[in-house]
């Protein structure tokens, strides 16, 4: 699957040049493994996102990755049908049909939303796919500060990075270079925070 330009991403550029602090996850962890399911249930969370490529599959494979089952599991345990695979791939106008959404759905067991506007713009799609659901009570989790992150912030959604990524091997080439950026402006940010 070919990835579109993120007109939404672009757009958000001003808006993180303005306030950096928005690509700031809330919770930082090494990957899916560090999320304690049940205790962020218990703490009010009752719906919970995820990004697909490279923080719950392999870039454009269906199927979790195999060191994550048991974390997958805890988490569907947890939260389910409360799960939603947020994607700007799987699900977006650049899934022909949807079928690599339906094959997500297939593989991973949570439903995959279809939404025109990809992320950082797509948080009212996700607020509608749960009616009555409020913003405060949504967990994004991804691996990305510049759609993941900067979307669950602006919406004022409980932000979780995975810092660390399934593979390079396959990755959308643009998305391994600003990842990059990324990680160098969290450890600035986070050294700053520090000192």
């Amino acid at each position: 699957m070919v990835q579109s330009i993120n007109v939404p991403g672009l757009r958000a550029l001003w808006t993180v040049i303005t306030r950096p602090s928005l690509l700031l996850p809330r919770m930082a962890v090494p990957d899916i493994r560090s999320i304690n399911f049940a205790a962020l249930r218990r703490s009010g969370i009752d719906y919970v996102v995820f990004d697909k490529d490279n923080c719950l599959t392999a870039p454009y494979v269906a199927h979790i990755h195999p060191a994550y089952e048991e974390a997958w599991s805890q988490c569907l345990e947890a939260f389910a049908p409360n799960v939603l695979i947020v994607s700007n791939s799987a699900g977006t106008p650049d899934d022909p049909e949807f079928r690599g959404a339906a094959k997500v759905e297939q593989a991973l067991g949570a439903r995959v939303l279809r939404h025109k506007v990809k992320k950082p713009g797509c948080a009212d799609e996700i607020l509608a796919a749960w009616p009555g659901a409020k913003a405060e009570q949504i967990a994004v989790v991804g691996d990305r500060l510049a759609t993941d992150v900067l979307m669950a912030n602006r919406a004022n959604m409980l932000s979780i990075w995975t810092q660390n990524i399934v593979t390079t091997q396959g990755d959308n080439r643009m998305a391994a270079i600003l990842r990059k950026a990324e990680h160098a402006f969290y450890n600035v940010a986070s050294a700053q925070r520090q000192s």
